[in-house]
């Protein structure tokens, strides 16, 4: 008899998942079934981050189809739902160093929010986030968008690839999204995921370090005077807060007052913060949100912080280091500090010296006049054909990729390897067989700076 109802009961729940909905007087078919397209494109951009977007608006713009796969709701990662919105450094020693496409897309912010840019005639000094540029992050975001768009770039949000396989001419790329399955034939393929994760689908070897750099929470506080707080007792009580395991020191650097001071703009370090996939950057984020809620309920207890509240977070743990490609030419931290120049060199790059740990970070500046540059084989996985990577996932060491990861740097490598992969598309060719000529003409020609060998 409980075997009847048992079969009865899930025999009618079949038949409510599978029932006809309905909608404006009449039954439709229910929603929610997967449907399975197949699309095909010249170029296939994995990731919509920093380097993914402005990949995928060169490749649009230089006549190619395109489309710009990404797991989140928009676009500009870091920039965007990390919060990170202070994109640098373009300007190195008073001259311009990266250009084209992100730096358009930069502008275009600034202006349409009244933004000031900072003067990239003064000398930075051991200060370099006085040549950040301060962005609104959600306008960014707007603009962006718009701009892929205007390119012809076809936008999937909310897909992750789920297998990639080698096809005679290109690659076969499965994604997986809401109530969609998307098999994607395309010539050129570019990872832009940060993670390097399209590369480790397509069966190519990538590197991690056994302990990497910790995430950070963007968010703000207010509702306190920082000029009236008895720093003294406030560093006492959170001393005697940490002793009693309340809180944790590195979750803020140790720093209490300097969290104050900064109101919770890039203080927050989330130790092992992993984006790779679903369940890691789980880990990430809850860890990031405890940390917060246990800060903020402490600080409420303190005399003049009793008003202290929360104003933002994002959605999301910003992530500063996980896999790395294994390319033809890993980029060594001596490379990098001395600016050395590559007979295929790309893009440049500008940015101390700057890894994290648990006590914070302590830059390491570059000495006057050099400027890094990055070849075009440090975004060519071994053994490849017709792939590519731009990003922070970039062939280098762990020192070079703390400075290769900041987000001028990944849009000059997004825009070197969209302008690669379109000419190797129209040329039937693997990246590496295209001449250097032809890519520093094309990306001269859509407003890049190309470093001269």
């Amino acid at each position: 008899m409980e075997k009847i109802k048992r079969r009865t009961a899930l025999a009618s729940l079949g038949s409510l998942m599978t029932a006809p909905v309905l909608e404006k007087g009449e039954f439709v078919q229910a929603p929610y079934q997967i449907k399975k397209t197949t699309l095909k494109t010249d170029i296939l951009v994995i990731g919509g981050g920093t380097a993914g977007v402005i990949a995928a608006i060169q490749a649009g713009r230089a006549g190619r189809k395109t489309i710009l796969v990404e797991n989140g709701s928009q676009l500009g990662g870091t920039t965007t739902t990390g919060g990170v919105a202070f994109p640098g450094i373009f300007f190195a020693w008073g001259k311009q160093v990266i250009s084209g496409i992100g730096w358009e897309l930069v502008q275009s912010a600034v202006a349409m929010n009244d933004d000031t840019l900072p003067n990239f005639s003064i000398p930075h000094g051991r200060n370099h986030p006085r040549h950040q540029v301060r962005l609104n992050g959600q306008l960014y975001a707007l603009l962006i968008e718009e701009k892929c768009v205007e390119a012809g770039v076809q936008i999937r949000f909310y897909e992750t690839p789920t297998k990639i396989t080698p096809q005679k001419n290109g690659w076969l790329v499965q994604t997986m999204g809401k109530g969609v399955i998307a098999e994607i034939t395309c010539n050129q393929l570019i990872d832009c995921t940060g993670n390097a994760f399209a590369t480790s689908l397509a069966g190519f070897p990538v590197l991690r370090e056994a302990e990497t750099q910790p995430g950070t929470l963007m968010f703000q506080i207010g509702g306190y005077d920082l000029k009236t707080l008895d720093v003294k007792l406030i560093q006492q009580r959170y001393q005697e807060a940490l002793a009693k395991g309340e809180l944790v020191k590195a979750d803020f650097r140790n720093n209490i007052v300097g969290l104050l001071r900064s109101a919770g703009d890039n203080i927050s370090h989330v130790l092992g913060a992993d984006a790779t996939t679903s369940e890691t950057h789980t880990v990430a984020n809850l860890k990031g949100r405890k940390s917060l809620l246990d800060t903020l309920r402490f600080l409420r207890t303190l005399p003049g912080l009793e008003k202290t509240h929360l104003i933002d977070m994002q959605n999301e743990t910003a992530v500063r280091e996980t896999y790395r490609i294994d390319g033809h030419y890993k980029i060594t931290h001596e490379d990098y500090v001395t600016g050395k120049m590559f007979d295929d060199s790309v893009s440049y790059s500008y940015y101390p010296i700057d890894v994290h740990d648990e006590n914070g970070v302590v830059p390491d500046h570059l000495k006057e006049g050099i400027v890094p540059t990055v070849p075009l084989r440090a975004l060519i996985p071994k053994n490849s054909r017709n792939f590519m990577v731009a990003g922070r996932c970039v062939s280098s060491d762990r020192l070079a990729n703390s400075a290769l990861r900041v987000q001028a740097s990944c849009m000059g490598m997004g825009q070197a390897a969209g302008a690669t992969a379109v000419l190797a598309n129209l040329q039937n060719k693997t990246p590496l067989e295209v001449s250097m000529k032809d890519i520093r003409q094309l990306l001269e020609e859509h407003g890049g700076i190309v470093p001269k060998v």
